[in-house]
């Protein structure tokens, strides 16, 4: 198999983080490159045809892209350590969690970098700064109640790490580099140490 990821782009890094979490090698990592539009050429197209990264190519020619689908078929693959659930009722509170993480965390992160951040202009046209600014709001308001929930537990989805920490530490990450948004600056000191305890892993290294 080929996985196609960007460096620094935060849902590659989900599913590399995924693949050290879960132990998996052998696969073949293939870079492709944002800042030249590499990912909108014809050959990108050609398996990840809405160009977005990441997409795993599957020893049988297809394709899977999107972050979740990517790590919901290499759980199947590889079941241990379970990321996503042990039966119907984790997997769909799980799935609660990252998807919450996913859309209002790190959409919101993603939206107010593409629209405000001069070194994405290439990227995102026409850019609304007016629009991206709001979204800042937007994500103090979410890390706010995430805030709140890891007062009351240890991690993202309940007790113990899953995908959904996957997810809000790589949104984080992406925030805190080109948002220059930290959780304790803003005094939101459960999801500071949350987000310390997950760089603690190997797998925040990816």
């Amino acid at each position: 198999m080929k996985l196609y990821v960007s460096p620094r782009a935060p849902s590659p890094r989900r599913v590399l983080m995924f693949l050290v979490e879960k132990n998996i090698t052998g696969i073949d990592l293939v870079n492709i490159d944002l800042t030249t539009n590499e990912h909108k050429g014809q050959a990108y197209r050609a398996k990840s045809p809405l160009a977005k990264v990441p997409a795993l190519e599957l020893d049988d020619g297809r394709v899977l892209t999107e972050t979740r689908a990517i790590c919901t078929y290499l759980e199947g693959l590889y079941p241990e350590p379970n990321l996503m659930g042990v039966d119907f009722d984790e997997r769909a509170f799980i799935e609660m969690t990252d998807r919450r993480v996913e859309l209002y965390l790190l959409g919101s992160i993603a939206n107010s970098i593409r629209h405000t951040h001069p070194g994405l202009a290439a990227l995102e046209q026409p850019q609304f700064p007016d629009f991206g600014q709001s979204q800042a709001v937007k994500v103090r308001e979410i890390a706010g109640w995430f805030d709140t929930v890891l007062s009351h537990q240890p991690w993202m989805a309940g007790q113990r790490f899953t995908i959904a920490d996957i997810t809000a530490f790589c949104a984080l990450e992406f925030a805190r580099g080109l948002m220059k948004f930290k959780p304790g600056d803003e005094g939101f000191n459960a999801l500071e140490a949350w987000r310390d305890r997950v760089a603690e892993r190997p797998s925040s290294r990816v």
